[in-house]
């Protein structure tokens, strides 16, 4: 884990501002958040399940939709040049 050795858990956790316990509403930004401790290693995927009481399938999933929301944001739709010289052109955007 990338916690100092003289750091548990709990302290990982706190100092990541990840939630404490699953009893929780579980926003988008939780999940992502989650599923970053994990892959970053500041807590294992064991200690994210026994914490937050996720399933492998439950978590394999918040890393789905945490990919699929990262791919739109990498992703526009046109070239911002394109949109800018559109929109100076007093025209409409045009779908890529």
């Amino acid at each position: 884990m990338v916690y100092a050795p003289n750091e548990n858990v709990t302290d990982a956790i706190k100092r990541a501002g990840l939630p404490r316990n699953h009893d929780i509403h579980w926003s988008k930004a939780r999940k992502e958040e989650v599923v970053q401790a994990v892959r970053e290693k500041l807590i294992s995927f064991d200690e994210a399940r026994w914490r937050y009481l996720l399933s492998h399938s439950e978590f394999r999933q918040w890393e789905q939709q945490v990919d699929a929301r990262h791919a739109q944001k990498v992703t526009p739709k046109q070239p911002l040049e394109l949109r800018n010289r559109e929109l100076a052109r007093g025209g409409e955007l045009e779908e890529a």
